[in-house]
């Protein structure tokens, strides 16, 4: 996003088996002073606290977390700012600096892990050293401090809009189109409901789960009075139907009826209020089913997209823009990076909003390029960006897990004659999809291959 400013990862330490220690190199290559601390901060937090070091971050790919650095008391990080460190606001052109973060390390010991900045997309395999990094770092187990998290939720659904499914890398909710399954104020499960149901059924099937949590809501229209008794025999009446379909033994229902006390979306529009309309199904994620190996004779290939293919053109402010998609990258844990780039190839300066043009009901905290979507045509699900669950007192805000075009990036819309910048966004990527077709913004769609 800052098109002078390079950024290496210089050393990624496993320190006392549970803790990581990042070191980057910034570089100002550009013709004047840089300042850094706002491009590094944590955008997911207050305006005020978006400074120095606090947005360099660690994937932990197997529990779908964003790991930050280490809060103590008194500071936003533990990590590198002007003050603790020596450092000043500004970059010399032609000069550079080694900032840090130290966070927890990733579960599972993990050879190398995707390092995650503000500045640019995700960086996956970079290789962890469990030597002793290079200088000296404020130790986590010196003083009293607070993990800093933030939960990647992976949502997908269905072509029909039947359901969604949002995915947090421990369980799998299932949210049920009240639309699809009943008719209006009834709770008499439809003919079309079947095949909802069925789908959903061979998920628990697939699932170690021993209990299934069946939960009806409803939107804002109507009375409690009518909602609270509504909800309870919906989700009632899903139970039953899943209690025949579902062939596992050992699986228990637990249902309950909300009304209208928990929205996921806003009720103030049509589309939040059909999506609040729901039957929701959450159990224990299913396990990852083993991919046959390619025979030895045949030896794997990665799919690399061909110059020039994975090319569309558009028009913004009559200047024309072009979008290439730079790659579709498989991660661990069932995610997936896509990377791409907007550039404006006419002879005047323009902007280009529609990559933060979204769905209101979304809900999402900031602007973010959200306005992209992955479609599995043969499974018939539509997968949506990552969302990043930020803690915020009693709620919980929605960031995308994407790149961000608010705060410090708002001018980011804006592009010089040539100029290029460079996107990413996570999304749920199933195993046995190899390609898929990929919307980005007001571009043509195409085919993608996963690489």
């Amino acid at each position: 996003m800052t098109e002078s400013l390079k950024l290496e990862v210089v050393g990624l330490n496993r320190v006392k088996g549970k803790h990581l220690v990042v070191q980057i190199r910034l570089s100002n290559t550009g013709a004047k002073p840089l300042s850094w601390a706002g491009e590094m901060g944590d955008l997911t937090r207050p305006l005020g606290q978006i400074r120095w070091a606090s947005g360099i971050g660690v994937l932990d790919e197997a529990a779908h977390t964003l790991l930050l650095p280490y809060q103590p008391e008194g500071s936003p990080c533990l990590c590198s700012d002007h003050r603790r460190d020596g450092l000043d606001y500004f970059i010399a052109p032609g000069r550079s600096i080694t900032v840090y973060g130290v966070l927890p390390a990733p579960s599972g010991n993990p050879a190398t892990a995707t390092v995650v900045t503000p500045v640019g997309p995700p960086m996956p395999d970079v290789p962890i050293s469990d030597e002793p990094p290079a200088g000296d770092f404020p130790d986590p187990d010196a003083e009293p401090v607070t993990l800093v998290t933030r939960r990647v939720i992976l949502p997908s659904e269905s072509l029909n809009k039947s359901d969604e499914t949002t995915d947090d890398g421990t369980d799998l909710r299932v949210n049920l189109s009240s639309d699809v399954l009943f008719a209006v104020d009834k709770a008499t499960l439809t003919g079309k409901a079947k095949a909802v149901l069925t789908r959903t059924a061979k998920l628990i099937d697939a699932s170690p789960a021993t209990t299934v949590r069946i939960d009806g809501h409803a939107d804002s229209s109507g009375t409690h009075a009518i909602n609270d008794p509504l909800s309870k025999r919906r989700a009632l009446a899903v139970e039953r139907a899943l209690a025949r379909l579902v062939t596992r033994e050992g699986v228990r229902f637990q249902s309950r009826g909300y009304g209208s006390r928990r929205p996921l979306y806003d009720n103030r529009t049509d589309e939040g209020k059909r999506r609040n309309r729901r039957v929701t199904v959450t159990f224990a994620k299913p396990k990852p089913q083993p991919q046959p190996a390619a025979p030895a004779s045949e030896p794997a290939r990665t799919a690399v997209p061909e110059p020039g293919r994975l090319r569309a053109t558009g028009a913004a402010q009559g200047q024309p823009i072009a979008l290439e998609v730079t790659g579709l990258r498989r991660l661990r844990g069932g995610l997936g990076l896509l990377t791409y780039t907007v550039t404006n190839e006419g002879s005047a300066e323009t902007w280009y909003h529609d990559l933060a043009h979204g769905q209101n009901w979304e809900g999402l905290n900031a602007r973010a390029a959200k306005n992209v979507r992955l479609t599995d045509a043969g499974a018939g699900r539509v997968y949506l960006p990552g969302r990043l669950q930020v803690p915020a007192g009693d709620r919980v805000r929605h960031y995308c897990a994407c790149t961000d075009l608010s705060g410090v990036r708002l001018s980011t819309a804006k592009y010089a004659p040539g100029q290029t910048r460079t996107f990413w966004s996570l999304f749920a990527l199933p195993d046995d999809a190899q390609t898929f077709q990929v919307r980005i913004a007001s571009f043509p769609s195409f085919d993608v291959p996963v690489g």
